[in-house]
């Protein structure tokens, strides 16, 4: 992420440069899709204005506040740009939920599966597409004890993979890892 940093009508000084830097930081935390942020500050008369753009990677945004002392400013024009983001992510994370629920609209399905031509003798193969949520293995467990199913696909937060945790009885359960 590039942070500029211009000042209009006063020296930027250094203790200025480096809060802005750090509250602009802090903004990545919530969505790392960030490409540039452009911070101006300019002082008129008795009123110091910040204006802050961002340039994620296929939104733009802004933000601009105005008060008597620069760094509060600065704080206000950041925590405007904080919730614009947290609303952006929310809108790009749902939109992919909606599509990943479209794709599964069909959970389950029956196809015959044929094993010897000849007699025309076949198998029904039940096949059922789950979505993996992304937990960690306690979540899992007590996500696995309130439903009737044996076992969970889940992403295992700590190391972003798929793994398969399966109930063996009330106390034992099995993990498997890919």
């Amino acid at each position: 992420m590039q942070i500029t940093i211009t000042a209009r009508n006063f020296e930027l000084t250094k203790a200025i440069r480096d809060y802005v830097e750090s509250s602009c930081l802090k903004i990545k935390r919530y969505f790392d899709h960030i490409i540039a942020v452009h911070v101006t500050l300019s002082l008129e008369s008795s009123r110091n204005v910040c204006e802050i753009s961002l340039q994620a990677s296929r939104f733009g945004l802004q933000s601009q506040a105005e008060e008597m002392d620069m760094y509060l400013s600065i704080d206000t024009a950041l925590d405007r740009m904080e919730a614009q983001v947290k609303k952006l992510k929310d809108r790009v994370t749902d939109h992919q939920k909606r599509a990943l629920k479209d794709q599964f609209r069909d959970f389950s399905r029956e196809s015959d599966l044929f094993v010897n031509l000849e007699n025309k003798a076949h198998k029904t193969v039940k096949t059922k597409r789950a979505v993996a949520e992304a937990l960690s293995v306690e979540e899992a467990m007590e996500k696995i004890d309130n439903q009737k199913e044996e076992f969970l696909i889940f992403k295992n937060v700590e190391t972003d993979r798929l793994n398969v945790l399966v109930r063996r009885d009330s106390q034992n359960y099995k993990l498997i890892e890919p």
